[in-house]
């Protein structure tokens, strides 16, 4: 945009009025992980200059602060012999259920591009003298086609990223927290106009926009019980306040990670077969191991243990039988029960022995050459890295036990959006990395990173090509602008007078969201929580939310609940959809049903479940705030895998004229 910036004068509560700031920018980029700051630097290479990336933090977010024991970028094989193809990737995704097929495509054949983009800003993936860069198979991959750095992949990338940021002198505006969407139109005829945003001293600025890439994250701030950095919130509420179709969001992923220190006790935590033990809520009295209490053998008990390293997030699929009923039996003794769960590297389960394990835990172990005496010393060997992890963090595992949960860990799904990631309702505004719901039911480990990183570079690619020149009028932005800062104000005008803070309003509504829609679920609890939920968001809409006129945050964590508690109102009924509509148990969620199957026939009634419906996977679930307390969940067939028109001559011709960027 060539338009000055200048001041709007703006209604305040009083009767009096506020000046307030507009600055006008071509795109601006909401978020600075790993995918919003690669969209910066992607519109940059693609001419677009005029770039704002507008963030809390650079060292703020999930990608920059999260990892896992390995932890994987998923892209097409770039070594061997072994054949892949975009096709036979996209069919990898695709297999998964309730994904759509232009997405699959478009995540496959982009892959090596975005891969190697993050190469060449020094990300140092292994690879063999020869330059192939080597692959492993991870979960739900038939090919070798992840790879990793260890368990910083993301936050090498977001380092790269940011030096790349650096070097093209991309604009970053820290501590500003993005409060409110602009829009203007209605129904399916409304596009994005810019931001309104607090910055650290608690002053409202505003931002007007010809694109938005929404780059804020998955949904972190919404469960008590979570895996996701604590400084990591997410922003989909704001988007849903805007009207933005979602999808797939009752579809995310759970699995068991430490609560002290955030982080996944994947691969090799598990894999070396700690000491599992609970003790009463004080941390300390009447320690038990759990485990041996509930399986036949010791041996039987480790053996599943061991696979929870290979099989890390809770699986419907795998509890009859499988490696997840030790993720049942630990939300038994945390939730139901209120005691605490402990991982012990020091000392070995009881009546554990190397022989005893089942094959596949024996002849890794051996193969690696981990038989040493103790889970820590066997950890030491396979990796060390691990054990400096926690020392990082002042845990010792060496001398401490751990504690663990079953947490929430990433939202398969989120916005919906087409192959250009542009928003399916909400025209130039552009969901990339976990805001997107790319994902369907199962996906292979690490495909997350890889669809943040193509999402991005596709958005970039989009708004170069169709959205490069100006078409909203200034005059447009402000009235929209104008409006919503005055409704803002005049919420906080009342805040300041709320009963209830926006810290014990955060603690309910995070309760409520890891009690009913985490891993274990229920239709008459999603009902009643449902409900709950909009009583909660109404009362903070009509009432505001309290914080301290002298905490410079104040202002901005009020507002953050409103877009918070709003999205898991809209989550919950999302999820009470999908149980209502009979999908039954899937991908990381049990539905507990009484008249279902038997979860095992050692934990009682009250444990059964409700079996998969997989017609289900032929769907996608669409979800969209209508307002007030009304959303509209529906099911969608998912779109096929495109039939593309690979004739060399005509390709080239379309591309020439630009024809691959119309609608």
């Amino acid at each position: 945009m060539n338009s000055p910036n200048k001041t709007l004068t703006v209604p305040a509560p009083d009767g009096t009025t506020a000046e307030l700031s507009i600055r006008y920018v071509h795109t601006l980029v909401v978020g600075s992980g790993a995918a919003g700051l690669n969209a910066a630097v992607q519109l940059k290479a693609a001419g677009v200059d005029d770039v704002l990336v507008l963030t809390e933090g650079l060292q703020m977010g999930t990608s920059i602060n999260t990892g896992s024991d390995k932890q994987t970028y998923y892209k097409l094989s770039l070594c061997g012999d072994q054949a892949d193809s975009p096709g036979d990737m996209a069919k990898t995704y695709f297999d998964g259920g309730a994904m759509h097929g232009d997405l699959a495509l478009a995540e496959a054949a982009n892959s090596a591009r975005a891969f190697l983009n993050l190469v060449n800003l020094g990300v140092p993936f292994p690879r063999d003298p020869y330059g192939q860069f080597i692959g492993y198979k991870t979960d739900h991959d038939p090919r070798q086609r992840a790879t990793s750095i260890g368990p910083y992949t993301s936050r090498e990338m977001c380092r790269a990223l940011i030096r790349q940021v650096e070097l093209l002198d991309i604009e970053v505006l820290q501590q500003r927290n993005v409060v409110e969407l602009l829009t203007d139109g209605e129904a399916d005829d409304k596009r994005v106009l810019g931001a309104v945003v607090i910055d650290g001293d608690g002053n409202l600025k505003l931002f007007g926009a010809e694109n938005v890439v929404f780059a804020t994250g998955g949904p972190g701030g919404l469960y008590k019980t979570s895996v996701y950095p604590s400084v990591h919130t997410g922003g989909i509420g704001l988007a849903l306040r805007a009207g933005a179709l979602a999808q797939n969001l009752p579809e995310s992923q759970f699995g068991m990670a430490s609560t002290k220190f955030r982080w996944n006790v994947s691969g090799t935590f598990m894999q070396v077969v700690p000491r599992v033990m609970s003790t009463a809520a004080d941390g300390e009295s009447d320690a038990r191991e759990f485990l041996g209490e509930h399986f036949d053998s010791p041996g039987r008990a480790a053996s599943l243990l061991f696979l929870k390293g290979y099989q890390w997030p809770f699986d419907s699929r795998k509890v009859q039988g499988g490696s997840s009923i030790i993720d049942i039996l630990v939300y038994i003794e945390t939730v139901v029960k209120g005691r605490r769960v402990f991982l012990d590297f020091r000392t070995n389960p009881a009546g554990f022995r190397l022989e005893e394990l089942e094959a596949e835990a024996l002849e890794y172990l051996t193969n690696s050459g981990a038989m040493q005496d103790t889970p820590i010393e066997r950890l030491r060997h396979m990796n060390p890295a691990a054990i400096e992890l926690y020392a990082d963090h002042d845990i010792d595992i060496t001398t401490e036990p751990l504690e663990i949960a079953v947490c929430a860990q990433h939202n398969n799904g989120g916005l919906a959006a087409d192959h250009w990631w542009q928003s399916l309702n909400v025209k130039h505004l552009f969901p990339v990395g976990e805001v997107n719901g790319s994902h369907g039911l199962y996906r292979p480990g690490g495909s997350a990173l890889n669809s943040g990183q193509v999402g991005s570079l596709r958005a970039a690619e989009f708004i170069a090509n169709r959205y490069a020149e100006r078409q909203v009028a200034d005059e447009t932005i402000d009235q929209a602008a104008t409006a919503t800062a005055a409704e803002i104000l005049a919420w906080l005008d009342k805040s300041s007078g709320a009963e209830s803070d926006w810290q014990t309003n955060r603690e309910q509504f995070q309760t409520r969201m890891s009690t009913n829609a985490a891993h274990i679920r229920s239709t008459a609890g999603l009902k009643e929580a449902a409900e709950q939920a909009w009583q909660q968001y109404e009362q903070i809409e009509q009432e505001g939310c309290g914080f301290q006129q002298t905490d410079p945050n104040g202002a901005a964590e009020a507002l953050r609940n409103r877009h918070l508690c709003l999205a898991h109102a809209v989550y919950l009924e999302a999820v009470l959809f999908a149980v209502e509509s009979g999908c039954g148990s899937r991908g990381s969620a049990l539905v507990v049903d009484p008249s279902g199957d038997p979860v095992d026939n050692k934990l009682g009634n009250d444990w059964h479940m409700s079996p998969e419906d997989t017609s289900f996977r032929q769907q996608v679930q669409q979800t969209q705030f209508l307002g007030g307390g009304d959303v509209e969940n529906t099911w969608t067939d998912r779109r096929p895998i495109p039939e593309s028109d690979l004739w060399f001559e005509t390709a080239w011709a379309k591309f020439r004229e630009g024809a691959i960027y119309e609608d």
